[in-house]
């Protein structure tokens, strides 16, 4: 599977009968999926499908979905009120004695109030089910569209991703052929500051001391660091070629580069495997902040 970003825009328009639709999808970061679904009034019944759809493209990624609908040839209908109607006819015989009997015009009919009323034509059911089928497969093709932008945004992504783990291999190579951070090149060292101690003070323990400058060299040695950042650029690596949504991944590995960064710069007794150490660190800040963009 390809990296995919989780951000990216898309707009989807056609028309089912007289009325036309219009989709628009924008995708930004979220630790999560989260959907924000706009509908026209009468169609909410959409929104499980959506929803779904939605759900079996992308796994992260605030996602903002519209839709607009509008008729674009109106139909009016002419709709009696059967019941005011009637009443009125009746009214008319009950006063036919009594008032002029002359024939009830239309235009007479139609100043009645509530007895004529004109409204859009309702579509049938055939016709409805169409436009619904035809909307959903819209966003079906809008949603591909999202996919395939993010998807290059990803790659994008991907290869900016594997020049930071490249850095980090190499700086993590220099802190290891650094020949200070070696235990025989500590313990020397530890060894010079002991036999001046001694010097300056009869009553020091000789043996304690050099077991103590033994621990603190152990402490000093900076092997376990580098293997960990090495199984950390092969499993980086391993997950980029890979693809699919493993930005969680990567934000955890991110994490565990920091954590090694930070040790090596607390244990470091020279300044070029401190220099080493804080670009670590700096190459690691960028390498986070650019995972937070992969789903």
């Amino acid at each position: 599977m390809a990296l995919q970003s989780m951000t990216g825009f898309a707009r989807r328009e056609g028309t089912s009968g007289r009325s036309r639709w219009a989709w628009e999808l924008r995708s930004v970061n979220g630790k999560g999926l989260d959907v924000r679904l706009r509908l026209p009034p009468g169609l909410e019944r959409l929104e499980t499908d959506v929803r779904k759809l939605i759900a079996d493209r992308f796994s992260r990624g605030n996602l903002q979905v519209g839709l607009s609908l509008s008729v674009e040839e109106s139909r009016v209908e002419v709709v009696v009120n059967q019941e005011a109607l009637a009443a009125v006819l009746a009214l008319r015989d009950q006063l036919a004695g009594i008032v002029d009997p002359a024939p009830l015009r239309l235009d007479s009919l139609m100043a009645v109030r509530g007895l004529v009323e004109f409204k859009e034509a309702e579509e049938g059911e055939e016709v409805l089910a169409a436009r619904d089928a035809d909307i959903i497969s819209g966003l079906e093709e809008a949603l591909g569209d999202l996919s395939d932008m993010r998807g290059r945004e990803g790659r994008a992504l991907g290869q900016i991703l594997l020049g930071q783990v490249a850095t980090i291999e190499a700086l993590t190579a220099v802190v290891e052929q650094d020949p200070s951070r070696s235990p025989r090149e500590i313990a020397v060292r530890l060894a010079a500051q002991v036999a001046t101690l001694l010097d300056g003070s009869s009553g020091l323990d000789r043996d304690r001391l050099h077991a103590e400058a033994a621990l603190l060299a152990t402490k000093a040695d900076l092997r376990e660091e580098i293997d960990r950042l090495k199984a950390h650029v092969a499993a980086a690596r391993d997950l980029l070629s890979k693809g699919g949504p493993v930005g969680r991944k990567l934000d955890f590995l991110a994490q565990e580069f920091n954590r090694e960064s930070n040790t090596i710069c607390s244990k470091s007794n020279t300044a070029a495997v401190t220099a080493a150490g804080i670009e670590l660190k700096v190459v690691i800040d960028q390498f986070r902040e650019q995972v937070q963009n992969l789903e």
